[in-house]
């Protein structure tokens, strides 16, 4: 069985500016950079014969490349304890257009669809149970944070794997958007003239 996901993969600088905000407080699970991205749909675990359906009804998917920008700090809470932490990001319709397209990918290929509403995000650490008083005063001091433009020219298919030091993710398939690859060629193009 494998646990799977999709995603938008981060830079690594934008993930290091994520990382930055980090400060201790108790009772906190901060992600790791290397794991921090921008979920379109938990999946959940499949066989790999439904993995196998996942990936040809995603790479049927045909969107043009977009950006997003990266703002604000908020949590998830639950009963008055707070459960996450993250940085949101600001309204795109092209990155909302995507995560339906990977929903319906997604129910083609017989996967079961996510339940909750899709709120794009990007998680920064979580708790086990903290009260949301503890942690109103650093997202009130990070609440300013922007990043951005990113540009987003594919997504993933990931897999996570539960370990003693926390989850690890591997990119199983990245499927590229519409226009990949020529903002490279152009800014090159420009470099050289």
């Amino acid at each position: 069985m494998l646990r799977l996901f999709t995603a938008i993969e981060l830079p690594e600088d934008t993930r290091r500016r994520l990382a930055a905000l980090a400060r201790p407080l108790p009772g906190t699970a901060w992600v790791k950079p290397e794991n921090m991205h921008l979920t379109l749909s938990f999946i959940g675990e499949v066989d790999e014969g439904l993995a196998a359906d996942i990936d040809i009804e995603l790479a049927r998917i045909s969107q043009p490349s977009f950006e997003i920008a990266l703002a604000g700090v908020d949590q998830f809470e639950s009963r008055a304890r707070v459960r996450a932490i993250w940085v949101g990001v600001e309204r795109a319709p092209a990155l909302m257009a995507l995560q339906a397209k990977v929903e319906s990918a997604l129910k083609r290929a017989g996967a079961s669809p996510e339940i909750r509403r899709y709120t794009p995000h990007v998680t920064l650490a979580r708790f086990h149970d903290l009260p949301i008083h503890k942690v109103a005063p650093f997202i009130a001091q990070r609440n300013h944070f922007r990043e951005g433009p990113i540009a987003v020219e594919g997504f993933s298919l990931m897999s996570s794997r539960l370990g003693h030091a926390g989850a690890v993710y591997t990119v199983e398939r990245r499927y590229p958007l519409l226009g990949a690859g020529i903002r490279a060629l152009a800014e090159e193009w420009a470099r050289q003239n």
